[in-house]
């Protein structure tokens, strides 16, 4: 079994998407996969990310932002836990990035927040969950 990817982004609906992923893979006993992008322009060129000397920092402190709200969360699961917990911080375009994460994941998590969502939803190459913003 591949597990759960979620997508977080540091917003509020990434945060209860994340808190909902890592309940259901402990109920179901399996791995969870945190994923952050960081987000960068295309070259009107090629198609390609564009990728400065700065956004290997901001990916550092993405990644680190991630995991401190991961490990949070996690320490609200109490004894139910997944099996395993990864952390991922990429450079590219949010959307793509999911996408192409869901063709290893048996389940994708995201939070219900505008574009990136919606187009998971649709070409996601697994099952998408799409946790609402709770209230």
């Amino acid at each position: 079994m591949s597990g759960l990817t979620v997508g977080i982004d540091g917003s509020a609906h990434s945060s209860r998407a994340l808190e909902w992923a890592l309940n259901e893979g402990a109920a179901r006993h399996a791995p969870v996969t945190v994923l952050t992008v960081h987000s960068v322009p295309m070259s009107g060129w090629t198609g390609n990310p564009i990728s400065l000397p700065r956004d290997a920092a901001d990916l550092k402190s993405e990644r680190q932002a991630a995991e401190e709200l991961t490990a949070k969360a996690l320490s609200q699961l109490g004894d139910a836990q997944p099996p395993s917990v990864t952390v991922r911080a990429i450079i590219g375009y949010p959307a793509e990035e999911l996408i192409e994460a869901s063709r290893t994941a048996d389940l994708m998590v995201v939070g219900s927040r505008g574009a990136v969502s919606s187009q998971v939803v649709h070409h996601a190459h697994c099952p998408v969950v799409v946790v609402p913003n709770g209230s």
